[in-house]
């Protein structure tokens, strides 16, 4: 928290959270906006923010200069009216939360996500240029607390929309569980007669790096000017601005921290890119229907996700098997754990417990027939994963086993390419 001194060095020079001011300090010179103090700021340190988007923080000494640039201007939120042009399509925009659709608080430094549909409207004004926004917050909470009850809900959101009117459904979603959402919503709605596009941005809407309008646009031009009728996820391509790339959405993951490019098509390559000028389909791709959309949204949420690692105890596993109804395991290689747990495994299965296994790898299949350990965890009544991602295993298991608990249907099932999660055969860079 800021000192008394140097709350009475502002004062002097009546600089306020929000303003623009320069400080210049050990002969350098600092210019930005005055972010707030809060529980973790020293207590001579004052934070800025500077015109890319970036904080700093600037100690300040008795001979630091303090200067304000500008003041800042509050100005009153207006109401604009949403445009409407018969002559474009209708797209719904669905908001979730997550840094896509953000602001900055500058009582707090926080950056929040909108709260209302003319937030994310008008936060990327460019998407009345495409299309009619129709837009909602269904709900804005931040990605890691999605739950089967937000999933479900927003199937039903997303299945109302397409069946009165609208082409397809953007929705802006964190990015840290996209991929899980949009695994969800792929096996929740039925015979889809439009795109329905998870959208999210690695950088927040305050700095210049963001990639939110541009995700955002792109989405919207897909919608516009194809016939896509599946649940994708649209995020940049590179780490330039030349293009954002489409991938299906049981078959992408986050693979970096805080890269644009961050999000990739894992065991295929995504179904196309979108470019200013035009839009490119590398691979066949879901068709919109005629019908109505249906949805199937029951989910068993007993189910676990473990990560096998080398020590892993018997009785941590047990534990978590007389919790769950359904386990997926991310097993080493070709889908293995260490001899001691197959036993363990065994029982569990034997209790009624299903069990799938897939690979910590990402890339390439599951396959038990290889080595004795995955023999014996075949014998055991094992369910292979084949080469769907953990997570997307893990989010199918779930919507299993809220269609049957009969386990040779529950093993058809998740044996079965339903949604595209599942390789037909294998990619080259298997038999490589």
């Amino acid at each position: 928290m800021r000192t008394l001194q140097l709350k009475k060095s502002l004062k002097a020079v009546n600089a306020e959270t929000g303003d623009t001011i320069e400080i210049i300090s050990d002969g350098k010179a600092y210019a930005g906006i005055l972010m707030p103090s809060h529980e973790f700021s020293g207590e001579d340190i004052l934070t800025i923010k500077l015109p890319n988007g970036y904080n700093i923080g600037v100690k300040i000494t008795p001979k630091t200069k303090i200067k304000v640039v500008r003041k800042r201007t509050s100005k009153e939120k207006k109401t604009k009216k949403i445009p409407f042009d018969k002559k474009k399509p209708t797209i719904a925009v669905i908001g979730t939360g997550g840094t896509i659709a953000s602001y900055v608080d500058y009582r707090t430094g926080a950056v929040h996500p909108a709260l209302t549909a003319q937030d994310l409207i008008f936060s990327v004004p460019e998407l009345t240029d495409i299309c009619n926004v129709k837009a909602k917050v269904l709900f804005s909470v931040l990605s890691e607390n999605m739950q089967v009850e937000y999933w479900q809900k927003l199937a039903k959101e997303v299945a109302n929309e397409l069946n009165n009117g609208a082409k397809g459904v953007i929705i802006p979603h964190g990015t840290d569980t996209l991929g899980y959402t949009s695994s969800a919503l792929s096996f929740m709605l039925q015979d889809l007669n439009g795109a329905v596009i998870l959208v999210g941005s690695q950088r927040s809407s305050d700095r210049p790096s963001s990639d939110a309008n541009i995700n955002l646009i792109a989405s919207a031009k897909l919608i516009a000017e194809s016939d896509l009728g599946e649940v994708v996820v649209v995020m940049h391509g590179e780490t330039s601005d030349s293009y954002c790339t489409i991938h299906r959405g049981t078959r992408v993951r986050k693979m970096h921290s805080s890269r644009r490019d961050a999000f990739k098509s894992i065991n295929e390559g995504p179904i196309g890119k979108i470019m200013a000028d035009r839009i490119i389909f590398s691979q066949d791709y879901g068709r919109k229907s005629s019908g109505k959309v249906k949805v199937k949204d029951k989910m068993e949420s007993d189910v676990a996700l473990i990560y096998y690692y080398p020590g892993m105890k018997i009785e941590h596993f047990n534990s978590i098997a007389e919790r769950s109804k359904g386990i997926v395991i991310a097993g080493t290689g070709l889908g293995h754990v260490s001899t001691d747990m197959i036993k363990a495994i065994g029982k569990a299965i034997k209790r009624g417990v299903h069990i799938v296994m897939t690979t910590q790898c990402l890339y390439g299949r599951v396959n038990m027939n290889v080595y004795s350990t995955g023999r014996d965890l075949i014998k055991a009544g094992i369910i292979s994963g084949d080469d769907m991602l953990p997570e997307t295993a893990y989010i199918k298991l779930m919507w299993v086993l809220g269609q049957t608990q009969e386990q040779e249907e529950v093993k058809r099932l998740m044996r079965t390419n339903l949604v595209g999660e599942i390789s037909e055969g294998r990619s080259l860079d298997e038999r490589a």
